[in-house]
């Protein structure tokens, strides 16, 4: 066995091979950096880490971006094997079976994410992986990064502000603002106008986590009529079905209940915001089992 130096292997990071090898890949230390969640900062401490320890140059800016030097090249397949080694080592599903788990995974979402994806998660599950189960945790932005740090969950999904160090986001799925109202409305006969709209009460969520500052209610600029504020959507939907009240909400949630709920999906009386509803992991962690699990929610948005 070949001789190394103990403290050579103190001074390198899992973090240092992902730079390496994106840097490796890409050529551009900001593509790097958007697709590790790190700052440019942050790749710029990394590549004088990983230049100290290799003690070569590794990577010289030209006009084009960074071109490797002929070490970069030598170390690029035995680092490429470093992280796929690594990744088997640390991942805690090697060779996920679905049929054969009896894996409970763990997620933060908004609770309007959930009741849109749930019901059909559960019915997925029930046949393709019996023993598998999820829970849920309704949480706010830093409490769902604080989690992920943690290794509490697997996944966050909900809207988010600006990109982190040390995380990947993804966009789950798009939707838009409607307006759910019982199918009997007394009020309603056909599309809805601007001032039936605002002067019909409202049933408003006012979560964190359900709400963001792109509302519809605060986007259209007007002051409406109030009845009720809850916490959740759905919850004001079910209120909407027994009421006069109004929900201005997400589209794909109240679609997905309207039948059972008897309610009517109407179009609002201006331009609808768009609801971006992103998925965030933690950077550089290999786990085939919550990709899969990903999956499913992906194709329980879109039945």
């Amino acid at each position: 066995m070949s001789e190394f130096d103990p403290n050579q292997i103190r001074r390198l990071d899992g973090g240092l091979l992902l730079v390496f090898r994106e840097l490796l890949r890409t050529r551009r230390a900001s593509t790097v950096a958007q697709r590790l969640g790190l700052s440019p900062s942050a790749i710029s401490h990394a590549l004088n880490r990983l230049r100290d320890l290799f003690e070569d140059p590794l990577f010289i800016r030209r006009p084009h971006g960074f071109e490797p030097t002929q070490r970069a090249l030598e170390l690029g397949p035995k680092i490429e094997s470093l992280i796929e080694m690594t990744g088997e080592a640390l991942s805690r599903d090697a060779g996920f079976d679905p049929a054969r788990s009896e894996r409970m995974f763990m997620f933060a979402a908004p609770e309007f994410v959930t009741a849109l994806t749930g019901g059909e998660l559960i019915n997925r599950l029930k046949a393709v992986a019996p023993k598998v189960s999820f829970g849920v945790s309704f949480s706010g932005e830093e409490d769902a990064f604080r989690a992920l740090r943690r290794g509490e969950i697997d996944f966050a999904l909900g809207r988010f502000g600006a990109a982190r160090p040390g995380f990947t986001t993804e966009v789950l799925f798009e939707d838009c603002y409607c307006v759910a109202a019982r199918k009997a409305h007394p009020r309603i006969s056909g599309p809805l106008d601007w001032a039936s709209w605002r002067d019909i009460g409202h049933v408003f969520a006012w979560s964190p986590s359900e709400t963001a500052s792109d509302s519809a209610e605060a986007g259209a600029g007007e002051v409406v009529a109030r009845v009720a504020a809850v916490p959740q959507w759905l919850t004001a939907l079910v209120l909407a079905s027994s009421t006069d009240g109004l929900v201005t909400c997400p589209r794909r949630l109240a679609e997905r209940h309207a039948e059972r709920l008897g309610l009517q999906v109407l179009d609002p009386p201006f331009e609808p915001d768009v609801i971006t509803v992103s998925v965030v992991r933690r950077a550089g962690v290999a786990d085939t089992g919550a990709d899969w699990f990903l999956q499913l929610v992906r194709e329980a948005v879109g039945v």
